[in-house]
């Protein structure tokens, strides 16, 4: 019996937190309204112009912004209060919401809107999510990191379980504008949370945003080879093996239409059931074999859901798929939250962004072009095939991420030591 209640979350975070409850609950109500436009946003595209290669450009549009967003989001959560940046901009994703809805009423819509609208969210997003990261090492102490990651990606998949599937039927029966209306109503009751959040200002001694600034994180970043490969491993697993953007196609190729919204959805449930048995993993303490099992994982399970042509066996290839990413996600947001210096962890969360961020974007632009190329399926199987490939080989280039041990590793103690003596952080870790 003890043995089976250690699969369940550990609610530690949830219990000690009240800043961790808040975000939690925004957190579903934030994903859900995302999904449901970012689910209508690229139907939208594909029924404007029936192109892959439109859909995919979605991506190279959303670059750009989210790698100079991203970096002076990272600065400007070290430099000001983050509760300010996360209300801002979650209101701001509100503001754009509604731009997509107005569109979506005219008689004729628009197609640029839609471009112009991706590259906001994604600068908004790249605003945000440093702030949101860096919050976490704040409001949970340190031996829960782990535990609060679980719980964290839980939530996300609660949100992209229902917010896909949902999306997908609302667009199928009632349109577009629809799906936007409830995002815009999402985004509403989100800011309204976050305004409930407590003061997160910066140590008394931090410096305004500056290109010197995140050139100091990024310095830090490239001197620690187990960083490092959390980074590189995401973007070599989210560049090659992430096809979301023409599920659209892929459901066509195999005759399913009414799977669309499964296929979204399908990642994320391979993800639940992992964060529903995650209470082992706050046992683990090699937290660097989390991330390589979990990329290698993804890797495979993508590659497979390329190959086979029966859709059932698609959507349980991409559920496995889900899992190992979410497993992946557990390593390294615990190995960012255990070692990184209070003082940086704005900057590195900025790059953090970038690693979890353009990767998929990039993903976007690489599948939709290798699809137009080479055909849909051939497009998903080989880049899983390529993602276990680079893995394998950043493993070789960076074996300290293998070796890596919360309790040994230098960067994870004193880290821990700084949390527990929060007078030799100015008072702010």
């Amino acid at each position: 019996m003890k043995s089976l209640v250690r699969l369940f979350p550990d609610l530690a975070p949830w219990r000690s937190s009240r800043d961790f409850r808040l975000l939690w609950v925004q957190g579903i109500v934030a994903f859900f309204a995302s999904f449901m436009a970012l689910i209508a946003l690229p139907l939208q595209i594909k029924e404007l112009t029936d192109s892959p290669f439109a859909v995919g450009a979605m991506g190279a549009v959303e670059l750009v912004p989210l790698v100079v967003f991203g970096l002076y989001g990272g600065a400007l959560a070290d430099a000001v209060d983050r509760r300010k940046v996360i209300v801002a901009t979650e209101a701001g994703l509100g503001v754009l919401a509604l731009v997509l809805l107005l569109n979506a009423l005219l008689p004729r819509p628009l197609l640029w809107p839609l471009y112009v609208v991706a590259a906001g969210v994604s600068a908004l997003a790249g605003l945000q999510r440093p702030a949101l990261d860096s919050l976490m090492a704040r409001i949970v102490p340190h031996e829960q990191q782990t535990a609060a990651a679980a719980l964290n990606s839980l939530r996300w998949q609660v949100g992209s379980i229902a917010g896909p599937a949902l999306a997908g039927l609302v667009v199928a029966y009632a349109g577009h504008a629809p799906a936007y209306a409830v995002a815009v109503a999402g985004f509403v009751v989100s800011v309204l949370l976050c305004r409930r959040l407590s003061p997160a200002p910066p140590a008394h001694d931090a410096d305004k945003p500056s290109l010197r600034g995140i050139v100091e994180g990024a310095r830090y970043a490239w001197s620690r080879p187990v960083l490092l490969g959390t980074y590189a491993i995401d973007l070599a697993a989210m560049f090659f093996a992430f096809p979301n953007t023409i599920f659209p196609f892929l459901a066509d190729e195999l005759d399913a239409d009414w799977s669309l919204g499964l296929m979204y959805a399908a990642g994320s449930v391979g993800s639940l059931v992992l964060g529903l048995t995650s209470g082992w993993t706050s046992k683990v303490r090699r937290h660097g074999l989390l991330v390589v099992a979990g990329a290698t994982g993804w890797g495979v399970a993508i590659a497979a859901a390329g190959w086979f042509g029966n859709i059932w066996l698609v959507l349980l290839c991409l559920a496995f798929a889900g899992a190992g990413d979410m497993l992946s996600g557990l390593g390294r947001s615990t190995i960012w939250n255990q070692t990184i210096p209070e003082e940086l962890r704005g900057r590195l969360a900025g790059i953090e962004v970038l690693s979890y961020s353009v990767g998929p974007q990039l993903g976007q632009v690489r599948a939709g072009t290798m699809a137009g190329w080479t055909g849909t399926r051939a497009a998903v199987w080989s880049g899983g095939v390529a993602c276990v490939a680079s893995v394998g080989l950043l493993c070789l280039a960076l074996p300290k991420l293998l070796s890596y041990d919360a309790a040994t590793d230098e960067d994870a103690l004193a880290r821990k030591a700084r949390r527990e003596t929060p007078a030799a952080a100015g008072g702010s870790a």
